[in-house]
């Protein structure tokens, strides 16, 4: 019987999500495989948590792809972009707190593309006098991924309903970034 690498990630990825300091034991209890079928197939944490990266980062370009940014306002654009990303979104939670993935060289390319496309929004949003211009591109990026990430948890642990998680995530981000008329 072949191992389900999609189902042992997704489970993976649900638990961390919801428990980041799993063991894993306990994450190849939740995928229903063996302890030694997980350690065949990822040597360690480390092993797992770089496959989870590539998840994501698959997943975030997909998002990017979706939320089709070049079309209509940036704001529209933003708001279908939340939504994309939010099947996703406990995934990018416990990514964003794995701080390896972010440091030194051996950082993966994927999420400096990601960053890119997300900034030019921003940047795009900036120059047709959408967005305010004393927020850089970069950080309303930081800004759009900590928030994604809150919201995640805040939905994982019930204190928000996730009909309400795009919702929330666009309406402070933007009601903080859109430019105010001048009176």
């Amino acid at each position: 019987m072949a191992l389900d690498r999609d189902h042992v990630l997704r489970s993976a990825a649900a638990l961390l999500t919801r428990k980041s300091t799993a063991t894993m034991d306990e994450v190849a209890k939740a995928a229903g495989i063996s302890r030694a079928t997980l350690h065949r197939h990822f040597a360690g944490r480390d092993a797992l948590v770089r496959a989870l990266e590539a998840l994501g980062i698959a997943e975030c370009e997909a998002a990017l792809d979706t939320a089709r940014l070049d079309e209509d306002s940036a704001g529209e654009a933003v708001h279908r972009l939340v939504r994309a990303f939010e099947p996703s979104a406990g995934l990018l939670a416990f990514l964003y707190t794995e701080n390896q993935l972010f440091e030194g060289e051996e950082q993966n390319q994927g999420w400096a593309r990601i960053d890119e496309r997300v900034t030019a929004l921003f940047r795009r949003g900036q120059e047709s006098g959408e967005f305010r211009i004393d927020l850089t591109p970069v950080w309303l990026t930081e800004a759009l991924y900590g928030l994604l990430a809150s919201g995640a948890w805040a939905v994982s642990e019930g204190r928000v309903a996730p009909k309400d998680y795009t919702h929330m995530i666009v309406e402070l981000l933007l009601g903080g970034a859109l430019r105010r008329e001048e009176p």
